[in-house]
């Protein structure tokens, strides 16, 4: 059987990757969400970066009345510590773990990819990146939240992996509350975190995307 991968959005680096990031949308976005960037992500001439942005399927989303759009899991209340369906998240996680093998398998090596996400794709990125079991070059959590911190199951080969977390400190959908508890956990668990905020609200900013690149430059 042919294996099933997400349709994603690409952006293929001048010559032959030699790295990848996999970037994960937020809630109701799709992959072409975060394409705009890459150009102002600004690498040094041997990080020949692919940039994969998956879509997500389209479900019911319970905390907007039902309606569907693209969603890597349902929200079923919107309180500070959101019930989420944990088990489409994971679902979700899987799939982008299956990305990060097809890279793998496109020659690029793990600890050579970065997985990185957006709100609702941050929750995910935490998910499929701390449990995965090949190390990685580094984890990105975006205006998210880690939803799974009370069942996630991390994989030991992660205990070293680099995770940047940003929020906006006028966040209204995410409270930078919810980022800082994350990166609390995350330090608590011997994580090596960086944890940066930015004066804006549930979104990102050019002084955002600059530390991005310099950031994805020393680990790749």
């Amino acid at each position: 059987m042919t294996e099933q991968y997400l349709p994603c959005v690409e952006v293929s680096p001048e010559h032959e990757a030699n790295a990848a990031v996999i970037w994960l949308h937020g809630l109701g976005a799709d992959g072409h969400d975060f394409e705009p960037i890459v150009p102002h992500i600004q690498l040094p001439a041997e990080c020949q970066v692919r940039f994969v942005f998956p879509h997500a399927p389209k479900i019911p989303v319970t905390v907007n009345g039902g309606m569907t759009m693209p969603a890597w899991y349902d929200i079923l209340e919107m309180s500070i510590d959101r019930s989420v369906d944990e088990k489409q998240l994971r679902i979700s996680a899987k799939q982008a773990q299956d990305l990060i093998e097809r890279e793998i398998e496109r020659g690029i090596p793990a600890d050579r990819i970065v997985l990185a996400g957006f709100s609702q794709g941050g929750a995910v990125a935490y998910e499929a990146g701390l449990s995965f079991d090949k190390k990685l070059a580094g984890i990105m959590a975006l205006s998210t939240y880690l939803a799974t911190r009370d069942s996630i199951q991390p994989s030991e080969v992660q205990a070293e992996t680099p995770i940047l977390v940003h929020h906006g400190s006028q966040d209204p959908i995410v409270p930078v509350s919810l980022g800082e508890q994350a990166k609390g956990w995350l330090t608590d668990h011997g994580y090596d975190v960086e944890f940066q905020t930015y004066p804006m609200a549930h979104q990102v900013c050019g002084p955002q995307i600059q530390d991005i690149a310099k950031w994805l430059a020393r680990f790749l």
